[in-house]
C-alpha cells in the first residue's frame, strides 16, 4: 500500500492484491469507524513470463488538512492503515532521498527517514532496482508500506526504472506507471514520467530525464507551461526533481546525455522562473552545490543537490574529482537521506543525515532563503 497526492485536498491510495478483490478503500478520522468509501479502478501488466498480481486505486477526499485518517483496502478488516494529510501552510517538512533499492542500507535510510516525522516524501528516481526482475517489485512495495502508507510518496522515474528490452519487452517504464501512478493529468501533463503539485506553498515540479527533454519536446512545452502558471504570492518556493545531476564533481556518471542534454535544453527556464532547488540522484553519493547558472556561482541561480544515497545494492559513488570545484560546497559518499523544513515564504532548512549517525547528527545543514523574496531576482518568465 502506498499513497500519493492528488490536488489540494484528495490522495490516491495504491494498492496490490495477488487474487481479485474490490478496488475500494473506506475511510474516517476514528480507527475502525468509516464513514466514508471510494471505489476506483484494477489493472494489472504483463512482462516477459511475469503478470502482476491486481493493482488497485482509489482517490480518497475532499480531505481536510493535518488530520489524521484511517483507512482499509478492499474491505481486508485485518489490515487496518492510517495516513496523516500535510499541513495547508507552512511549516511543512519533506524527506527527500534517491536511488532507494532494497538492501540493509535502505532499511536504515527508512528506518531514520521514519523517524523525522515528515509530512511528504520526495524520491528524485531509481526507485525498486527491480532491473527487469519484476518480483523485487513486488518486495520493493512491501519494504516501503510501512512508511509509503502513511504520508504521501511522490516519485519521479530513473535508468533503473526504466526496464525496456529490444524486440522481447520494447516499452519503457512498464512497472513503474503501473504501479506508481502520479497526479499528471491534474498538472496538465500527457504523460506520468513528469508532473507537478502543490502543496503548502511549494509548488513541486517532477522532471523525466529519461524522456524526451529538447525544446521541441512535450515535457520542454509542458514544463514552460507549468512555469508560467506558478504565482509566488502563493507558492513562494519551487523545487524541482529529477534524476540524472546536471552538476555533479563525482567522477560516477559523468557526461552522461541525460545529465547534459537536459541541462542544455532547460537550465534556463529555470533560471528564469528563480527556481530554488534542483534534487538529483543517480549518483550514489551526497553533494551540496551553492546557488548556480550556466557553471558559475549565481545568487538568482537554484541550489543544487545530489541525494542519491538511499542505499540500493549497487552501493556508493566513492570517487570524487581530485579537485572540487569552487561551486561545490558539501560532498560525501555516505548513504543517507535528506530533510528540507520550510519554515515559512522565506525561509527554509536543508539538513543531510548520513546512516553511520544517530537520527539526530546532521552532517550538513543550510538555511535558504526563497528567491521570490530576493528583491535581486526578478522572476522572468519565457
Amino acid at each position: 500500500v502506498h499513497v500519493s497526492l492528488v490536488g489540494q485536498d484528495k490522495m490516491r491510495i495504491s494498492w496490490i492484491t495477488q487474487d481479485s478483490a474490490p478496488p475500494t478503500v473506506e475511510y474516517g478520522k476514528s480507527p475502525g469507524v468509516y464513514q466514508n468509501s471510494s471505489t476506483g479502478t484494477t489493472s494489472s501488466y504483463k512482462y516477459t513470463l511475469y503478470t502482476s498480481g491486481k493493482i488497485h486505486e482509489a482517490v480518497i477526499g475532499p480531505l481536510e488538512t493535518n488530520t489524521v485518517y484511517y483507512y482499509r483496502c478492499s474491505s481486508d478488516s485485518s489490515r487496518e492503515f492510517s495516513l496523516k494529510t500535510p499541513p495547508a501552510q507552512f511549516p511543512i517538512k519533506f524527506a527527500i532521498v534517491g536511488d532507494l533499492g532494497q538492501t540493509e542500507w535502505t532499511k536504515t535510510t527508512l528506518q531514520h527517514m521514519g523517524q523525522s516525522n515528515y509530512d511528504v516524501m520526495l524520491l528524485p528516481g531509481d526507485l525498486s532496482y527491480a532491473d527487469f526482475y519484476q518480483p523485487r517489485w513486488d518486495s520493493f512495495g512491501r519494504l516501503v508500506e510501512p512508511l509509503a502508507s502513511q504520508r504521501p510518496w511522490m516519485v519521479t522515474q530513473g535508468n533503473h526504472d526504466v526496464e525496456k528490452i529490444p524486440i522481447i519487452h520494447p516499452h519503457s517504464f512498464t512497472s513503474y506507471n503501473a504501479r506508481w501512478r502520479m497526479p499528471y493529468e491534474e498538472s496538465g501533463s500527457d504523460s506520468n514520467l513528469y508532473y507537478s503539485f502543490d502543496v503548502a506553498g511549494v509548488h513541486i515540479i517532477m522532471l523525466g530525464s529519461y524522456t524526451d527533454f529538447d525544446p521541441s519536446s512535450a515535457q520542454y512545452k509542458w514544463l514552460q507551461a507549468d512555469l508560467g502558471k506558478v504565482d509566488r504570492t502563493r507558492s513562494p518556493w519551487i523545487v524541482v526533481l529529477l534524476h540524472a545531476p546536471w552538476y555533479n564533481s563525482n567522477t560516477a556518471h559523468q557526461g552522461e546525455k541525460e545529465s547534459v542534454g537536459m541541462k542544455a535544453s532547460m537550465e534556463g527556464l529555470l533560471y528564469q522562473a528563480r527556481v530554488d532547488m534542483i534534487f538529483t540522484g543517480h549518483v550514489h553519493a551526497y553533494e551540496r552545490f551553492t546557488r548556480v547558472y550556466n557553471e558559475k556561482a549565481d545568487d538568482c541561480g537554484p541550489v543544487h543537490i545530489t541525494i542519491g544515497d538511499g542505499g540500493n545494492r549497487e552501493g556508493l559513488a566513492i570517487s570524487y574529482m581530485d579537485q572540487t570545484p569552487p561551486i561545490s560546497i558539501f560532498r560525501e559518499a555516505s548513504f543517507g537521506h535528506g530533510q528540507l523544513e520550510v519554515v515559512n515564504a522565506t525561509h527554509a532548512l536543508w539538513t543531510w543525515h548520513r546512516n553511520d549517525n544517530d537520527e539526530a547528527v546532521e552532517a550538513d545543514s543550510t538555511w535558504l532563503t526563497s528567491l521570490s523574496s530576493n528583491p535581486g531576482c526578478k522572476v522572468r518568465i519565457p
